[in-house]
């Protein structure tokens, strides 16, 4: 009689917790590592044994198989965010920022135990050409969507990361067209400067925009650096922290905060070159006579480069100065050269952080050490700074091919 009862209704022999219910479905019942029951059910017992080889082999893996049916892949994120406590200010601002325009409301309602390699693949494809997203910022969303994964993975709720290996696919296919950060030509930056110089409206950005262009520092290096952080005897300029501005989404509100700086090798000491020396100087005289600035953030204070109320400069400020003076020069430009019958000198729109590519552009084009330019930019990954040195302008290669003259034969 009890055999009777652990067979189906075609006659097949059911194991331990198998079980066909009066409407022909299968269904099979086992005890999770947390004594906890749990009932799964199929239309075939071909299926239900499926089900069952899997349960087993995530019970047997240290997976919890109920977790990665209920948590969705914002569940993991919301996890993953609220965990990762060595992330800085702006990171985590920047990792919800990505998370929130571009997952949440789609991909991250999938159950994240359903999510596999090609369901990653499919929906970074689709932002590509769907939504015409950058390369840069599919890399951003990558590294939030892998970390999560990875989390989940570690907390054993699945057994393997859907994401990996996706993005290195998608970098060899046709979509992927990263873009090459390009700095000003010679004769655009000699043009910038002149105008700024002489120009009664935007003289007053000449210091920053030159020690930008002459340090090839970061832009939240350059704000942050107070009158003690330089060595005007000596000419040195150390770089030591950083100043961000980010939007906090914990409070909603825009924040301004002191951080260490990008990376270890961030920290470092920049000689001045002329130009350099006498921007400082230049914006010293100033302050001297109309006051130095007297905001204080995170315990620092002193800084250098303020308004006209003494207030402490912001990244926004100065790209917007940039694409002032940029479009006004253009303007004037071109109305110059058509009174003077010749092609106008147009500089191409640009942020801050172009003129740090500029200046390393010059380095590299002027100096052969690769290690004394990783040191000076604070670079962390020599990579960076040869591809940098690869992309010379084509008058420096052709400068460099000339010098080979006579000397290779």
């Amino acid at each position: 009689m009890a055999n009777k009862t652990r067979k189906d209704k075609k006659g097949y022999m059911l194991r331990t917790g198998e079980c066909q219910r009066k409407d022909g479905r299968y269904s099979y019942a086992y005890t999770d590592r947390w004594k906890k029951r749990h009932v799964v059910y199929a239309t075939s017992l071909v299926e239900l044994r499926e089900l069952e080889k899997q349960i087993r082999m995530d019970i047997d893996s240290g997976i919890d198989p109920n977790a990665a049916k209920v948590m969705t892949v914002n569940d993991a994120f919301d996890r993953y965010i609220s965990r990762k406590y060595d992330l800085k200010p702006t990171t985590k601002s920047n990792y919800q920022f990505n998370y929130e325009h571009f997952v949440r409301d789609g991909f991250g309602k999938e159950k994240i135990g359903k999510i596999r390699y090609s369901d990653v693949k499919k929906f970074y494809y689709d932002l590509m050409k769907e939504r015409g997203i950058k390369p840069r910022t599919l890399d951003g969303i990558n590294t939030v969507l892998h970390s999560t994964f990875k989390m989940a993975v570690r907390d054993e709720i699945i057994r393997s990361n859907p994401a990996e290996g996706v993005m290195a696919e998608i970098k060899k296919s046709d979509l992927w067209v990263k873009t090459r950060k390009c700095g000003l030509t010679v004769p655009e930056q000699k043009e910038l400067v002149a105008f700024m110089q002489d120009s009664h409206q935007f003289k007053g950005w000449v210091p920053v925009i030159t020690v930008l262009l002459g340090t090839g520092m970061r832009i939240g290096e350059c704000l942050g650096l107070r009158w003690e952080d330089i060595d005007l005897d000596k000419r040195l300029i150390s770089v030591n922290h950083n100043l961000v501005d980010y939007q906090d989404r914990d409070i909603k509100k825009q924040v301004r905060k002191i951080q260490t700086t990008k990376t270890r090798a961030g920290v470092r000491m920049i000689p001045m070159i002329d130009e350099v020396y006498e921007a400082f100087i230049t914006e010293f005289e100033l302050q001297s006579a109309i006051g130095f600035c007297e905001e204080e953030i995170d315990g620092y204070s002193g800084f250098i480069f303020t308004t006209t109320d003494q207030k402490l400069m912001s990244r926004s400020a100065v790209n917007n100065a940039i694409h002032r003076i940029v479009r006004i020069h253009n303007e004037e430009e071109e109305k110059k050269a058509k009174a003077e019958g010749r092609e106008p000198i147009l500089i191409p729109q640009f942020s801050a952080h172009q003129l740090r590519h500029t200046f390393c552009t010059r380095f590299c084009e002027n100096e052969t050490n690769l290690k004394v330019i990783q040191s000076i930019m604070g670079h962390s990954d020599i990579t960076t700074t040869m591809d940098i040195y690869a992309d010379a302008t084509p008058e420096k290669k052709q400068e460099i091919m000339a010098n080979l003259n006579g000397k290779i034969f």
